[in-house]
């Protein structure tokens, strides 16, 4: 028990210290496109030199239906889904920790030298190899919310999170458990929320699963690096 607590207060304290500026300074991961394909990539805010904030922000172009004024050239633009999906609430369990950009570039900082974290893309593959977050691996959210019928791939991934099968009947070992942080395609979509829930129902602890709430969304809007090959 002193163990975990003391774990839980080092990743705590590597994501509280001295992350002012961290979205600009960037984070760099390995990210495996494939098996042989592995690239590393430098995640940080990717603002054009030529979108002056300054010049640019005004209140019609912040809360209008269309997001951007008229006048913002077509570079500096970001297009936002408004209505898809059902919102998500800021809490999933009590003991479950839900994060925001910041927090997920800590993480993956972190990530770089720990064993015991993982950052997992909750999608189904397709949205995963179109565009991800660098350093994130796949674990499609159907594998474990119906895992009955996926339960090869369920217990595979299990593995891969540290979790020991103990039996045939749906017992497993936590003690091992990595810290992972889980995500979706934004703050609309239940795909992360439903492996989340499914994890805690075969008993994974709540302190060792982390939510990006905002997902794959509020990463481009915040102007965040992702996988997409340009």
């Amino acid at each position: 028990m002193k163990q975990q607590i003391f774990i839980t207060f080092i990743l705590v304290s590597v994501l509280c210290l001295a992350e002012e500026g961290i979205e600009y300074r960037g984070v760099m991961t390995k990210h495996h496109f494939t098996q042989k394909d592995i690239q590393q990539i430098l995640i940080k805010r990717e603002i054009p030199e030529q979108c002056n904030r300054q010049a640019l922000l005004t209140n019609e172009m912040v809360w209008t239906g269309n997001y951007a004024h008229a006048k913002v050239p077509d570079k500096c633009k970001s297009t936002f889904v408004h209505t898809t999906g059902h919102l998500q609430p800021m809490k999933l369990h009590p003991e479950l920790e839900t994060y925001g950009e910041l927090e997920t570039l800590a993480f993956i900082k972190a990530m770089q030298t720990r064993e015991d974290m993982l950052l997992i893309d909750s999608r189904k593959e397709k949205w995963y190899r179109y565009m991800t977050i660098p350093g994130a691996i796949n674990m499609p959210f159907h594998h474990f919310k119906y895992r009955e019928q996926y339960e090869f791939l369920f217990e595979q991934a299990l593995k891969e999170m540290g979790v020991r099968i103990v039996n045939e009947e749906g017992q497993y070992d936590f003690t091992d458990a990595k810290t992972i942080l889980l995500f979706c395609n934004g703050p609309w979509c239940s795909q992360s929320p439903k492996m989340v829930h499914a994890l805690l129902e075969v008993g994974y602890p709540p302190r060792k699963i982390k939510w990006y709430r905002g997902g794959v969304q509020s990463w481009l809007g915040a102007g965040l690096t992702s996988t997409k090959r340009r």
